[in-house]
């Protein structure tokens, strides 16, 4: 289970306050502070916490139950609907344009598990009845032409790499003439250790030459609270328009990469949920919360 941690305490919280004799303001500030504590153990930043528990605290006091629903009841589709809120609301898959190739440029740094998480985008794309190229632009890791040869061979993908040379600009025009060939083009970009200067420098460039239609972050989910600081650089370098979050099954945390999307204002589109080519999920904000408080 995603989060299990966080979902675990936020369900206890919900189940403290299903067992409440009645509503007051005593129980909103506990249970606003339970849920606090229940974010910043996972990782969400503090402001965030903050920012997300005032909008639940101010509309528990206001607002009024429908004559139909308890007021407890009511009190938990307000943290439900606040929490979807703060993961985007709705389902943001990235929707493909019927123009030949449409470009997807994955961003993000060394080990967030970007060429594995290529294919996968791959293989769900192609599962979905599009024809799907790869185009490896990672010069600074030797291995990863290879790797993402190996990767796209197991779905028998077209993949375009160059292991002689150093340029990724010269790689993307050497096999310009191919691209049109294909409905979708998932372009594979060099991740380092940190956000250094000449990694800034090379995405802008490419960024500017390539003119992907989509640009996606891929973050892990064991990152912490350094998804903020990471996902505002990648966005004022190429403009993030969605995020892709990695070992999200494999960790109590995780929450760092979830507050990313508040950050950027670019949703999470997909969540990694396993280490099999299968398993990525289109991210669900209303199922995913739905997990996380236990309500199926």
């Amino acid at each position: 289970m995603v989060l299990e941690k966080l979902g675990s305490s936020l369900r206890e919280t919900l189940k403290k306050l299903a067992k409440a004799i009645f509503v007051d303001e005593t129980l909103i500030n506990e249970l606003v502070k339970d849920i606090q504590r229940a974010l910043l153990a996972a990782d969400v930043k503090v402001d965030l916490v903050f920012e997300l528990t005032k909008k639940i605290k101010e509309r528990a006091l206001k607002e009024q139950a429908p004559k139909n629903i308890d007021q407890k009841e009511f009190l938990i589709k307000i943290v439900y609907e606040e929490l979807v809120n703060f993961l985007g609301q709705e389902k943001h898959g990235v929707k493909i344009e019927k123009k030949k190739p449409f470009k997807i440029m994955m961003v993000g740094l060394f080990g967030s598990g970007k060429t594995t998480t290529i294919a996968k985008i791959v293989k769900y794309y192609s599962k979905r009845g599009y024809k799907v190229a790869a185009l490896g632009l990672d010069v600074h890791r030797p291995a990863a032409p290879l790797q993402l040869e190996q990767l796209c061979s197991k779905t028998n993908t077209a993949c375009f790499t160059d292991k002689k040379e150093k340029d990724p600009l010269k790689i993307y025009n050497d096999f310009k003439k191919e691209y049109d060939k294909y409905d979708i083009l998932i372009i594979d970009t060099a991740g380092r250790d940190a956000l250094s200067k000449d990694l800034i420098k090379e995405i802008e460039s490419l960024n500017k030459e390539i003119k992907p239609d989509e640009n996606l972050l891929v973050i892990s989910a064991d990152i912490g609270q350094a998804a903020q600081s990471q996902a505002e650089q990648f966005h004022k370098s190429c403009g993030i328009t969605g995020i892709i979050i990695t070992k999200l099954d494999g960790t109590a945390k995780g929450g760092g990469a979830l507050s990313a999307a508040s950050v950027t204002k670019a949703p999470v589109k997909f969540i990694g949920v396993g280490e099999k080519i299968d398993d990525l999920e289109e991210f669900d904000p209303e199922g995913f919360v739905s997990r996380l408080l236990g309500m199926g």
